[in-house]
């Protein structure tokens, strides 16, 4: 953390919020357009769903794009550049005459968000050392209320303006939002850019908790069991962020009501992100971990077997909370485990692993559904994911490595 009587840190941690706030909000409105998509494109429910997923593919790619691109160039200009192909992409889509232009708008989100997380969590990360489970919680949270307050506005707009005008207003909201608030932020104190020779030269000096290199992180076994822990996580996840209102409407619920899950599981997510981000700096991230990936596993299931408006909204609280407090210490132990020269980077990779999760699942999920007719079998592998991730985190070696 930077010294002095007043800490920029702060104003970097209101930028990246700023941006979290937007971009997620744009990337996981995709649930409330699902049905507009479905029934103007003529889709099923899988070919829906494989949109999202081929945007979580290409997002993997560029979170390790954005990841490597932070370590060498700086958070300013990549935050740019992301706002600026989420707001083309957003514009592209609000004139897509076809499906193919839909991917084709997508895949131009996923340079935009693809690597939204590791290089916000990277930002916060380095400028605070101290509380860095709070800063991260704090950076996650803006992620979520990106979902809580995009989703709802976007069912309204929809509903009264068409799906078109409402990825254009998006466009509009992605250029104001998130160009501004990059130009705010700055390199941490004592951060420089990594050179491809002075990265020869790390790698081969001794090893300290606080310059492992990407190849050296990836030839530790924890940081495998990492990366399977986030595949399972965004599995889950992206299940709950493409399926749940399009569930809610097959059960009859009117499409405004129906986008408030999404806003209920955002809302519950910051309180879990911040609280549990602020729970894991005291007893440690893997009980904090562990039990929000039990948690995870009880809300699947209830999600799996709602059928009324009231159980819907107590499974998004419970999912919602149990994802936020996920993240948060997940990602905060990241850099306590490789510590922060190169974490741009391996944050990213280990995104990467939560985008393939989430790639699988909502195709998985919507081919359920196109087989079995119900969202039961879906919610109930999302179940299991979590159950499974539980078990990897008590699996997790925490010793330096």
């Amino acid at each position: 953390m930077a010294s002095g009587k007043f800490n920029y840190g702060w104003i970097v941690l209101l930028a990246a919020f700023v941006i979290g706030v937007t971009g997620s909000g744009v990337q996981l409105s995709f649930g409330v357009f699902f049905k507009s998509l479905e029934a103007y494109f003529n889709l099923t429910r899988a070919s829906t769903s494989t949109i999202l997923s081929a945007h979580l593919l290409l997002s993997l790619v560029f979170s390790i794009v954005g990841g490597w691109a932070l370590d060498h160039y700086g958070p300013r200009t990549v935050l740019i550049l992301m706002g600026v192909f989420t707001g083309l992409s957003q514009l592209l889509a609000s004139q897509a005459g076809t499906l193919w232009h839909l991917f084709a708008s997508y895949s131009l989100l996923a340079m935009g968000v693809g690597a939204i997380f590791p290089v916000l969590t990277s930002i916060a990360s380095r400028w605070f050392i101290r509380g860095r489970g709070l800063a991260v919680g704090i950076t996650i949270s803006g992620l979520y209320i990106g979902m809580m307050v995009v989703s709802p506005i976007s069912a309204y707009l929809i509903s009264n303006y068409g799906w078109r005008m409402s990825y254009f207003i998006l466009s509009l909201v992605a250029f104001l939002g998130m160009v501004p608030a990059a130009l705010l932020v700055r390199r941490a104190p004592g951060e420089v850019t990594i050179s491809s020779a002075t990265d020869s030269r790390r790698e081969a000096a001794h090893v300290s908790p606080e310059n492992y290199s990407l190849r050296q992180a990836t030839r530790a076994g924890n940081f495998w069991t990492l990366f399977f822990i986030w595949s399972l996580g965004g599995f889950c996840y992206y299940i709950i962020a493409a399926h749940a209102v399009p569930y809610a409407g097959d059960l009859g619920i009117a499409p405004t009501m129906a986008a408030l899950v999404l806003s209920i599981f955002a809302g519950a997510s910051i309180i879990g992100s911040v609280l549990v981000g602020v729970v894991s700096d005291r007893v440690g991230r893997k009980k904090t971990v562990a039990s929000c990936s039990l948690l995870m596993a009880a809300a699947m299931l209830l999600l799996g077997v709602s059928s009324s408006l009231w159980m819907l909204y107590l499974s998004a609280v419970l999912s919602g909370f149990a994802f936020g407090g996920f993240i948060a210490p997940l990602g905060a132990l990241t850099g306590d485990t490789f510590g922060l020269r190169h974490l741009g980077k391996i944050a990213a990779v280990l995104e990467a692993g939560w985008m393939l999760g989430g790639a699988i699942g909502p195709a998985l999920a919507g081919y359920l559904f196109d087989i079995s007719g119900n969202y039961l079998f879906a919610f109930m592998a999302g179940m299991a994911a979590a159950l499974a991730s539980a078990g990897l985190v008590l699996l997790f070696r925490t010793a330096k490595v």
